[in-house]
């Protein structure tokens, strides 16, 4: 694996002047924060800047200032100068948006920004930090040490990204250094209080009944030390939920006392099962059991695509994480 510091992907990115910046399919908003601030960033610096996600931006982030900057990938390949992958442990997670990528004997000069434990490294530069809970608090460290102008904009899609991957400054991870870049992204311009409200307190309806399915359906298992939630293709229908409805359910369930794994099963249209996985105890590693299942992520939050059936794979895994957890 190639690693370079930010001054270094600074520099190579100067010359370029068609950039992507993608993200992670079924993206967050450390994902999606830290594109639009990248996109921002280059932006001023007169790069000409396109910002693809497999599935565009999320209605649920439609706040974040200029969400508008990212799009669907395009029906037809693009010619870029270099791609920015961030948050993105993965090449192949960015999903649709490789396909919309144009081949040439030039290639694109890929670069990878990531904080994610199990990335090992796919671009021809590569700055992974797994000591850092969230992609957009190494983008904000090296923007502030680099002399990066952060704008009010900027700062408030890196604080979300921080705030969420965090837990809201609860997760393990979460450090001194979180808490000073917090500050700095303040003083930049955030509005906490409003960030916040649009974070945690704007949730429409249907996730609330996909809450009350979840609880009610919950599973315990372990001698009580694990507990999951499994959801069908029937069930999303019933529901009329959509796919960014299920990112934080799972917290529900680990939040119980006593648990110390909880899990989240989503059956997807083609015969495959996504894993969510999060651990509340440092003894159990989310990301080392996902791996067993071809997935990866971090010690505490790590997730996988696994093939079978919902009811097959939900029971080969508990069996593993039971293992895990004795």
């Amino acid at each position: 694996m190639k690693t370079a510091a930010f001054s270094e992907i600074h520099e190579a990115l100067r010359p370029c002047h068609r950039i992507l910046v993608a993200s992670h399919l079924r993206p967050d908003a450390d994902a999606l924060g830290s594109t639009i601030a990248a996109a921002l960033w280059l932006k001023a610096e007169g790069h000409e800047v396109t910002a693809w996600n497999e599935e565009g931006m999320l209605e649920k982030f439609a706040f974040l200032p200029e969400s508008h900057i990212v799009t669907r990938p395009a029906s037809e390949p693009i010619a870029f100068d270099a791609v920015l992958a961030l948050d993105t442990s993965v090449k192949n997670r960015l999903g649709t948006v490789i396909n919309s990528i144009a081949q040439s004997p030039q290639a694109p000069l890929w670069i990878c920004i990531d904080h994610h434990k199990s990335n090992e490294g796919y671009g021809a530069l590569n700055l992974i930090d797994p000591s850092r809970p969230a992609t957009g608090q190494i983008l904000a460290e090296n923007f502030l040490a680099a002399g990066i102008a952060i704008t009010p904009e900027m700062a408030a899609n890196l604080f979300a990204a921080i705030s969420t991957d965090t837990g809201s400054f609860q997760y393990q991870g979460t450090s001194a250094e979180t808490f000073e870049i917090g500050a700095e992204l303040i003083r930049c311009g955030v509005n906490v209080a409003e960030i916040s409200r649009s974070l945690y307190e704007s949730q429409p309806r249907r996730r609330l009944e996909l809450l009350r399915h979840a609880l009610v359906n919950a599973r315990f298992s372990c001698s009580d030390r694990v507990a999951s939630f499994a959801l069908s293709l029937d069930d999303v229908a019933e529901l009329g939920v959509i796919p960014e409805d299920n990112e934080g359910i799972i917290d529900h369930l680990r939040s119980v006392e006593g648990v110390v794994a909880a899990a989240f099963f989503e059956e997807l249209p083609e015969g495959k099962v996504r894993l969510s996985l999060r651990s509340k105890d440092s003894h159990f590693d989310a990301c080392a059991l996902c791996a067993q299942f071809g997935g990866g992520g971090h010690p505490m939050a790590s997730g996988a695509r696994i093939k079978g059936s919902l009811a097959e794979v939900e029971e080969r895994v508990l069996a593993a994480i039971c293992v895990a957890v004795q």
